[in-house]
């Protein structure tokens, strides 16, 4: 960056000392063209198409109109910055709610909610032994939410077929940091509302991962500047973590990740079950932490740590006594299936890839899921948007997005990745509203959002009220667990029952 400063510099002295005595104005042009830099370029995004659907759901034929569309987003001059693309399910019937999904990265698209969880049709992916050349194949969802809400799935600018009409600069002021990112999303939840006519319908927020941190903020910013309230809020895999500290002075990182990795373990062993955890969840903000503190203050604490956590993990003995009792996750995904050349993922530690560079000293692929999971859903999204309904672009469509991942900003005070905001956010909305519900919804071997953060962040929440409002449920599974039938049956149980709530 400095050096393309001073190019530009030393191009402004030459055009300066050239334009003298001819009257060109060279400055004025430099202005000129950095004020053209920020014009927003013409659309290139279709009018937004429709298609009647329908799908079979406990015996009975569900019909849906399916939409997909664009929304603006506009400048402090009023022009057209940017187009958000959504995708929207909508039945017929009076007094339905509607449900916004939006997923995390930042840089992923809807479509994993979409595709994978809770909308009408489903394709397979992020399940141990499936390949990306596997048939994209649509499918009915039986895991679906749509008998009891309209789905509108939004994908913020740069994911999906969303983009941005400015120059880079200035998409990443409007669009790439944590703060910008919930003012213009809030947005668009509101111009949808009004363009459908929805403004009295109850309202509900899905968010996965950074979605999932996106979610209490997007609640409180409703609430708050947009003046639309919203009656419950699901947090799927949610990056709500606590700011951990120091793994050298702070047990916290350790009492994350430890419980994840057990469940793992029991899984393969098929001891998982939520009293099994129940106890590993009391040891871990119990001995463990009270053990890490200890140091060598007890000289018994880290041989009590590494024959309990040996016990729990399942792990080589030596590793673990190497480690400390403290396991960092790509360590512990390369060994636990170094025998068979394989990685684990830190979504799911039980998907496995082969690892191409066995014998380098660190990790050099990337992580098994997110290699896999691009191909399938990028072709079915794309299959069904251009040719089911209609919707015809030449557009790339961006399923996960690496650009808006490496041009977002995390210098700002809430960073990308801390929790913190998001928490303090979930805590004023719960307090603003008495009748917002909660449900945080994690997969117990999720190693990327590990459930044990939600689980530390609402037990020092105040009860405010009826103290059933902010639940945290776990599920056999990773981060997507809902590639797990059974476990997305679990959540559609424990939504629906929230919803009935209201």
């Amino acid at each position: 960056m400095n050096f393309l400063r001073i190019i530009l510099a030393v191009s402004v002295l030459a055009g300066s000392a050239i334009g003298q005595g001819h009257g060109d104005g060279s400055a004025g042009g430099a202005e000129s063209k950095a004020e053209a830099a920020k014009q927003p370029m013409a659309s290139t995004l279709p009018a937004d198409a429709h298609v009647a659907q329908t799908m079979e759901l406990d015996g009975k034929t569900l019909k849906y109109t399916a939409t997909v569309g664009k929304l603006p987003v506009k400048n402090a001059e009023g022009k057209t910055a940017g187009e958000v693309v959504f995708t929207s399910y909508v039945m017929d019937g009076a007094n339905r709610p509607v449900t916004f999904a939006f997923n995390g990265g930042p840089g992923a698209a809807s479509v994993y909610l979409n595709l994978g969880a809770i909308g009408p049709k489903r394709v397979n992916f992020g399940a141990e032994g499936q390949s990306p050349s596997d048939p994209a194949t649509l499918m009915d969802n039986p895991g679906t939410w749509l008998d009891f809400t309209d789905l509108v799935f939004i994908d913020p600018i740069g994911t999906g077929f969303s983009q941005s009409l400015v120059g880079e600069a200035e998409t990443k002021k409007m669009f790439y940091g944590p703060d910008q990112d919930i003012e213009y999303l809030s947005r668009i939840v509101y111009d949808w509302l009004v363009k459908n006519g929805r403004l009295q319908s109850r309202k509900y927020i899905v968010g996965e991962s950074y979605g999932g941190y996106r979610g209490p903020r997007l609640t409180s910013y409703l609430q708050s500047k947009i003046g639309v309230a919203v009656n419950g809020l699901v947090l799927v895999s949610p990056a709500l973590n606590p700011a951990a500290g120091s793994p050298d002075l702070s047990p916290i990182p350790w009492m994350l990740t430890l419980p994840s990795i057990t469940a793992a373990n029991y899984e393969r062993q098929g001891k998982l079950t939520d009293a099994s955890m129940a106890a590993v969840i009391d040891y871990t903000r119990g001995e463990y932490a009270e053990d890490l503190l200890k140091g060598n203050s007890d000289p018994q604490a880290t041989p009590r740590i590494v024959k309990k956590v040996t016990e729990l993990t399942g792990l080589d003995p030596t590793f673990v006594k190497q480690s400390g009792g403290r396991l960092e996750t790509q360590a512990f995904l390369r060994e636990e299936f170094r025998e068979t050349g394989k990685l684990g993922s830190r979504y799911d530690p039980n998907v496995t890839a082969y690892d191409p560079f066995p014998y380098n000293p660190t990790q050099e692929t990337n992580d098994p899921i997110l290699l896999s999971i691009i191909a399938p859903t990028t072709t079915a999204m794309v299959d069904w948007v251009t040719r089911t309904v209609g919707w015809k672009t030449d557009a790339r469509y961006n399923a996960l997005s690496e650009e808006v991942n490496r041009m977002w900003d995390r210098g700002s005070r809430n960073g990308a990745f801390s929790g913190s905001a998001s928490a303090t956010d979930l805590r004023v909305a719960v307090a603003t509203d008495p009748k917002l519900r909660v449900v945080i919804a994690h997969g117990w071997a999720d190693l990327s959002c590990p459930f044990m953060g939600s689980v530390l962040t609402v037990s020092q929440m105040p009860i405010m009220g009826d103290p059933t409002r902010v639940a945290v449920h776990e599920y056999p599974g990773g981060h997507m667990y809902y590639a797990r039938l059974a476990s997305s049956m679990a959540l559609r149980k424990d939504v629906l029952d929230m919803v009935n709530k209201h």
